[in-house]
Protein backbone atom coordinates (compact mmCIF):
# COMPACT_ATOMS: atom_id res chain seq x y z
CA UNK A 1 0.00 0.00 0.00
CA UNK A 2 1.33 3.10 -0.91
CA UNK A 3 1.53 5.49 1.89
CA UNK A 4 -1.57 7.91 2.53
CA UNK A 5 -1.84 9.64 5.63
CA UNK A 6 0.15 12.17 6.47
CA UNK A 7 0.11 13.10 10.63
CA UNK A 8 -3.23 14.03 12.70
CA UNK A 9 -3.68 17.92 11.79
CA UNK A 10 -6.46 18.94 14.18
CA UNK A 11 -9.20 17.56 16.50
CA UNK A 12 -12.62 18.94 16.51
CA UNK A 13 -14.72 18.24 19.58
CA UNK A 14 -18.33 19.24 20.74
CA UNK A 15 -18.86 21.29 23.98
CA UNK A 16 -22.25 22.58 26.11
CA UNK A 17 -20.64 25.56 26.63
CA UNK A 18 -18.39 27.17 23.65
CA UNK A 19 -17.13 30.28 25.42
CA UNK A 20 -15.93 28.58 28.74
CA UNK A 21 -14.13 25.53 26.72
CA UNK A 22 -12.21 28.25 24.76
CA UNK A 23 -11.12 30.60 27.55
CA UNK A 24 -10.02 27.49 29.45
CA UNK A 25 -7.41 26.73 26.37
CA UNK A 26 -6.59 30.15 26.38
CA UNK A 27 -5.57 30.76 29.83
CA UNK A 28 -4.89 27.28 30.91
CA UNK A 29 -3.26 25.52 27.74
CA UNK A 30 -1.90 28.51 26.31
CA UNK A 31 -3.82 28.10 22.64
CA UNK A 32 -4.53 31.26 20.52
CA UNK A 33 -8.30 31.85 18.85
CA UNK A 34 -7.14 32.38 15.33
CA UNK A 35 -10.86 32.15 13.72
CA UNK A 36 -15.15 31.94 14.47
CA UNK A 37 -16.88 30.49 12.02
CA UNK A 38 -20.85 29.60 12.30
CA UNK A 39 -20.37 29.45 16.59
CA UNK A 40 -17.06 27.45 16.46
CA UNK A 41 -14.03 28.53 17.49
CA UNK A 42 -10.60 27.92 16.12
CA UNK A 43 -7.76 27.42 18.05
CA UNK A 44 -3.92 26.51 17.34
CA UNK A 45 -0.87 25.74 19.90
CA UNK A 46 2.36 28.25 19.03
CA UNK A 47 4.08 25.54 17.25
CA UNK A 48 1.67 24.57 14.68
CA UNK A 49 2.70 24.91 11.62
CA UNK A 50 -1.35 25.19 9.68
CA UNK A 51 -4.45 27.66 10.58
CA UNK A 52 -5.53 25.70 13.59
CA UNK A 53 -4.87 22.45 16.13
CA UNK A 54 -8.35 22.40 17.85
CA UNK A 55 -12.02 23.30 17.21
CA UNK A 56 -14.58 23.74 20.06
CA UNK A 57 -18.39 23.37 18.32
CA UNK A 58 -21.65 23.68 19.95
CA UNK A 59 -23.20 20.16 21.18
CA UNK A 60 -25.68 19.37 23.73
CA UNK A 61 -22.57 17.16 25.44
CA UNK A 62 -18.76 16.94 25.61
CA UNK A 63 -17.89 14.49 22.33
CA UNK A 64 -15.81 14.06 19.55
CA UNK A 65 -17.17 16.00 16.47
CA UNK A 66 -14.05 14.82 14.05
CA UNK A 67 -10.82 13.71 13.90
CA UNK A 68 -8.64 15.16 10.84
CA UNK A 69 -5.68 14.01 8.90
CA UNK A 70 -3.57 15.27 6.31
CA UNK A 71 -2.81 12.98 3.79
CA UNK A 72 0.86 12.58 1.76
CA UNK A 73 -0.16 13.72 -1.69
CA UNK A 74 -3.49 14.74 -3.50
CA UNK A 75 -3.88 11.81 -5.26
CA UNK A 76 -3.54 10.08 -2.01
CA UNK A 77 -6.79 11.77 -0.88
CA UNK A 78 -8.50 10.02 -3.58
CA UNK A 79 -6.63 6.69 -3.03
CA UNK A 80 -7.39 6.88 0.55
CA UNK A 81 -11.49 7.83 -0.19
CA UNK A 82 -11.86 4.92 -2.75
CA UNK A 83 -10.14 2.13 -0.09
CA UNK A 84 -12.81 3.46 2.68
CA UNK A 85 -15.77 3.04 0.13
CA UNK A 86 -14.62 -0.29 -1.49
CA UNK A 87 -14.36 -1.54 2.64
CA UNK A 88 -18.20 -1.19 2.81
CA UNK A 89 -18.41 2.70 4.50
CA UNK A 90 -19.87 5.57 2.39
CA UNK A 91 -18.50 8.87 2.90
CA UNK A 92 -19.16 12.17 1.83
CA UNK A 93 -16.98 15.12 -0.39
CA UNK A 94 -16.93 18.48 1.16
CA UNK A 95 -15.32 21.82 -0.90
CA UNK A 96 -15.56 24.33 1.74
CA UNK A 97 -14.19 23.28 5.15
CA UNK A 98 -12.70 26.50 6.69
CA UNK A 99 -8.97 26.31 6.10
CA UNK A 100 -8.76 22.65 4.09
CA UNK A 101 -11.45 23.31 1.44
CA UNK A 102 -11.74 19.72 -0.41
CA UNK A 103 -12.03 17.33 1.99
CA UNK A 104 -13.59 13.52 2.38
CA UNK A 105 -15.54 12.86 5.87
CA UNK A 106 -16.68 9.19 6.70
CA UNK A 107 -17.73 7.76 9.67
CA UNK A 108 -15.89 4.60 10.37
CA UNK A 109 -17.39 1.15 11.23
CA UNK A 110 -16.91 2.09 15.17
CA UNK A 111 -18.73 5.38 14.67
CA UNK A 112 -15.82 7.41 14.79
CA UNK A 113 -15.95 10.70 12.45
CA UNK A 114 -13.14 10.96 10.08
CA UNK A 115 -11.76 14.18 7.91
CA UNK A 116 -9.28 13.29 5.50
CA UNK A 117 -7.66 16.37 3.59
CA UNK A 118 -4.57 17.36 1.66
CA UNK A 119 -5.24 21.34 0.99
CA UNK A 120 -4.42 23.37 4.26
CA UNK A 121 -3.65 27.11 4.80
CA UNK A 122 -0.37 27.26 6.75
CA UNK A 123 -0.28 29.66 9.80
CA UNK A 124 1.69 33.16 9.03
CA UNK A 125 2.78 35.29 11.75
CA UNK A 126 1.65 38.46 12.52
CA UNK A 127 5.62 40.91 13.06
CA UNK A 128 4.69 41.22 16.46
CA UNK A 129 5.29 37.35 16.75
CA UNK A 130 7.52 36.39 14.26
CA UNK A 131 10.04 34.15 14.94
CA UNK A 132 13.84 34.45 15.23
CA UNK A 133 13.74 30.86 14.15
CA UNK A 134 13.37 30.79 10.65
CA UNK A 135 11.44 27.06 11.04
CA UNK A 136 9.09 27.68 13.87
CA UNK A 137 5.51 29.11 12.83
CA UNK A 138 5.84 31.97 15.34
CA UNK A 139 7.40 32.66 18.54
CA UNK A 140 7.39 30.13 21.71
CA UNK A 141 4.14 31.09 24.05
CA UNK A 142 4.38 33.38 26.86
CA UNK A 143 2.07 30.94 28.71
CA UNK A 144 4.31 28.99 30.53
CA UNK A 145 4.01 24.63 29.90
CA UNK A 146 1.88 25.66 26.83
CA UNK A 147 2.00 22.91 24.00
CA UNK A 148 4.41 23.03 21.05
CA UNK A 149 1.50 21.05 18.80
CA UNK A 150 -1.13 18.90 18.82
CA UNK A 151 0.06 15.02 19.19
CA UNK A 152 -2.78 12.43 19.20
CA UNK A 153 -5.91 11.54 19.51
CA UNK A 154 -7.37 7.95 21.72
CA UNK A 155 -10.91 7.16 20.96
CA UNK A 156 -12.95 4.40 22.44
CA UNK A 157 -14.34 1.33 20.55
CA UNK A 158 -16.13 -2.48 21.42
CA UNK A 159 -13.47 -4.15 19.74
CA UNK A 160 -9.52 -2.70 20.40
CA UNK A 161 -8.72 -5.73 17.72
CA UNK A 162 -10.97 -5.21 15.01
CA UNK A 163 -10.63 -1.23 14.96
CA UNK A 164 -6.97 -1.59 14.45
CA UNK A 165 -7.01 -4.08 11.97
CA UNK A 166 -9.73 -2.21 9.94
CA UNK A 167 -7.65 0.93 10.18
CA UNK A 168 -4.21 -0.83 9.11
CA UNK A 169 -5.69 -2.33 6.50
CA UNK A 170 -7.84 0.41 5.01
CA UNK A 171 -5.94 3.61 5.84
CA UNK A 172 -2.55 1.69 6.68
CA UNK A 173 -2.43 3.10 10.23
CA UNK A 174 0.80 0.94 11.73
CA UNK A 175 -0.37 -0.56 14.77
CA UNK A 176 2.67 -0.20 16.92
CA UNK A 177 1.52 -2.07 20.44
CA UNK A 178 -1.64 -3.43 22.32
CA UNK A 179 -2.18 -4.29 25.86
CA UNK A 180 -4.39 -7.04 26.81
CA UNK A 181 -4.89 -8.21 30.50
CA UNK A 182 -3.36 -10.43 32.74
CA UNK A 183 -6.03 -12.16 33.74
CA UNK A 184 -7.26 -12.95 30.08
CA UNK A 185 -6.72 -12.60 26.92
CA UNK A 186 -8.56 -9.31 26.23
CA UNK A 187 -7.21 -6.43 24.18
CA UNK A 188 -7.85 -2.92 26.27
CA UNK A 189 -5.40 -0.77 24.53
CA UNK A 190 -4.03 -0.59 21.17
CA UNK A 191 -1.51 2.06 19.57
CA UNK A 192 -1.14 2.87 15.82
CA UNK A 193 0.57 5.78 13.82
CA UNK A 194 0.71 7.33 10.57
CA UNK A 195 4.32 8.44 10.54
CA UNK A 196 7.65 7.35 13.47
CA UNK A 197 5.71 8.81 16.56
CA UNK A 198 4.65 5.75 18.61
CA UNK A 199 0.86 6.71 18.21
CA UNK A 200 -1.06 9.36 16.90
CA UNK A 201 -4.49 7.46 17.51
CA UNK A 202 -5.20 5.19 20.47
CA UNK A 203 -7.71 3.13 21.27
CA UNK A 204 -9.32 1.66 24.33
CA UNK A 205 -11.55 -0.60 25.08
CA UNK A 206 -15.48 0.42 25.86
CA UNK A 207 -17.83 -1.76 26.95
CA UNK A 208 -20.79 0.81 26.35
CA UNK A 209 -23.28 0.32 23.63
CA UNK A 210 -23.02 3.50 22.52
CA UNK A 211 -20.77 4.22 19.15
CA UNK A 212 -18.20 7.50 18.23
CA UNK A 213 -16.76 7.85 21.63
CA UNK A 214 -13.56 9.52 22.52
CA UNK A 215 -11.10 8.97 25.72
CA UNK A 216 -8.69 12.27 25.26
CA UNK A 217 -7.04 13.62 23.02
CA UNK A 218 -3.40 15.50 23.47
CA UNK A 219 -0.67 18.05 22.86
CA UNK A 220 3.00 17.65 22.74
CA UNK A 221 5.11 19.65 24.78
CA UNK A 222 9.11 19.56 24.11
CA UNK A 223 10.67 18.54 27.56
CA UNK A 224 9.73 16.67 30.74
CA UNK A 225 10.52 19.77 32.80
CA UNK A 226 8.00 21.79 30.84
CA UNK A 227 5.44 19.12 31.54
CA UNK A 228 5.97 19.51 35.18
CA UNK A 229 5.81 23.54 34.91
CA UNK A 230 2.51 23.09 33.38
CA UNK A 231 1.47 20.60 36.44
CA UNK A 232 2.63 23.08 38.69
CA UNK A 233 0.30 26.04 36.77
CA UNK A 234 -2.35 24.01 36.95
CA UNK A 235 -2.54 23.16 40.21
CA UNK A 236 -1.72 26.74 41.35
CA UNK A 237 -4.95 27.63 39.20
CA UNK A 238 -6.95 25.37 41.56
CA UNK A 239 -7.27 23.37 38.05
CA UNK A 240 -7.29 19.64 39.16
CA UNK A 241 -4.79 16.73 37.72
CA UNK A 242 -6.64 13.89 37.08
CA UNK A 243 -3.66 11.30 36.51
CA UNK A 244 0.30 11.94 36.57
CA UNK A 245 2.98 12.74 35.96
CA UNK A 246 4.43 9.67 35.55
CA UNK A 247 5.28 7.63 32.33
CA UNK A 248 4.03 5.20 29.94
CA UNK A 249 5.43 1.95 29.40
CA UNK A 250 3.85 2.07 25.50
CA UNK A 251 4.90 4.72 23.81
CA UNK A 252 8.06 5.82 26.43
CA UNK A 253 5.93 9.55 26.77
CA UNK A 254 5.87 11.20 30.15
CA UNK A 255 2.47 12.12 30.93
CA UNK A 256 0.01 14.10 32.41
CA UNK A 257 -3.99 14.20 32.31
CA UNK A 258 -6.62 16.84 33.38
CA UNK A 259 -10.07 17.99 32.48
CA UNK A 260 -11.78 21.04 30.31
CA UNK A 261 -14.72 22.22 31.71
CA UNK A 262 -16.87 20.19 29.45
CA UNK A 263 -15.28 17.76 31.35
CA UNK A 264 -13.20 16.05 28.33
CA UNK A 265 -9.79 15.12 28.92
CA UNK A 266 -6.54 16.82 27.84
CA UNK A 267 -2.74 14.47 27.92
CA UNK A 268 -0.01 16.54 27.72
CA UNK A 269 2.74 14.12 27.19
CA UNK A 270 6.48 14.48 26.17
CA UNK A 271 9.19 12.43 25.16
CA UNK A 272 9.28 8.66 23.82
CA UNK A 273 10.62 7.19 21.16
CA UNK A 274 10.97 7.21 17.35
CA UNK A 275 10.42 4.40 14.84
CA UNK A 276 11.11 4.05 11.05
CA UNK A 277 10.75 0.41 10.86
CA UNK A 278 8.12 -0.06 8.36
CA UNK A 279 7.45 -3.68 8.59
CA UNK A 280 7.68 -3.12 12.76
CA UNK A 281 5.90 -6.11 14.85
CA UNK A 282 3.33 -4.69 17.67
CA UNK A 283 4.64 -6.19 20.68
CA UNK A 284 1.94 -7.02 23.12
CA UNK A 285 2.23 -5.77 27.06
CA UNK A 286 -0.01 -6.23 30.08
CA UNK A 287 -0.78 -3.77 32.48
CA UNK A 288 1.80 -5.65 34.99
CA UNK A 289 4.59 -4.63 32.89
CA UNK A 290 3.56 -1.03 33.56
CA UNK A 291 2.09 -0.34 30.07
CA UNK A 292 0.17 2.71 31.40
CA UNK A 293 2.16 3.60 34.86
CA UNK A 294 5.99 2.56 33.79
CA UNK A 295 7.49 3.18 36.95
CA UNK A 296 4.33 0.41 38.54
CA UNK A 297 4.26 2.53 42.19
CA UNK A 298 0.41 3.75 41.59
CA UNK A 299 -2.95 2.25 40.37
CA UNK A 300 -4.80 4.01 37.72
CA UNK A 301 -7.64 6.29 38.77
CA UNK A 302 -11.41 5.13 38.08
CA UNK A 303 -12.37 8.00 36.34
CA UNK A 304 -10.02 7.12 33.40
CA UNK A 305 -12.08 4.84 32.42
CA UNK A 306 -14.51 7.77 31.43
CA UNK A 307 -15.07 8.28 27.73
CA UNK A 308 -17.26 11.15 25.83
CA UNK A 309 -20.39 11.19 25.65
CA UNK A 310 -21.25 9.16 28.52
CA UNK A 311 -22.35 5.99 28.05
CA UNK A 312 -26.02 4.50 27.94
CA UNK A 313 -27.14 0.88 28.10
CA UNK A 314 -28.01 -1.77 30.33
CA UNK A 315 -24.69 -3.68 29.51
CA UNK A 316 -22.66 -0.40 30.76
CA UNK A 317 -21.30 0.53 33.61
CA UNK A 318 -20.93 4.60 34.28
CA UNK A 319 -18.26 4.78 32.83
CA UNK A 320 -18.25 2.07 29.88
CA UNK A 321 -16.23 -0.41 31.26
CA UNK A 322 -17.25 -3.62 32.43
CA UNK A 323 -16.66 -4.09 36.21
CA UNK A 324 -13.91 -7.47 36.01
CA UNK A 325 -11.69 -5.73 33.04
CA UNK A 326 -11.87 -2.26 35.16
CA UNK A 327 -10.77 -4.16 38.21
CA UNK A 328 -8.11 -5.88 36.48
CA UNK A 329 -7.07 -2.28 34.43
CA UNK A 330 -7.06 -0.39 38.20
CA UNK A 331 -4.77 -2.54 40.00
CA UNK A 332 -2.83 -4.59 37.86
CA UNK A 333 -0.29 -4.83 40.32
CA UNK A 334 -1.36 -6.45 43.66
CA UNK A 335 -0.88 -10.36 42.80
CA UNK A 336 2.79 -9.09 41.46
CA UNK A 337 3.49 -8.10 45.23
CA UNK A 338 3.44 -4.24 43.90
CA UNK A 339 0.17 -3.00 44.47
Amino acid sequence: MIKLLSHLSYVAITSPDVEASVKFYVEHVGLSVVDRIDGAVYLRCWGDYYAYSLVVVPGAEPALDTMAWRVSSSEALDEAANRVEAAGIRGEWLDDVPHIGRAYCFTGPWGHSMTLHWAVTRHAAADRVASIFPDRPEKRSTVAGAPRQLDHVTIATSDVDAFATWYNEVLGFRIMAKTILDEAPISVFSVLTTNEKSHDLGVVLDGSTRAGRINHYAFWVDTREELLIAADILLENDVPIEYGPSIHGIGEQNFLYYREPSSLRIELNTGGYRNYVPDWEPNTWRPSQGSNNFYRNGTMPISMTESFPAADGPSATEEGVPEEIKDALLNPYAKHGQG
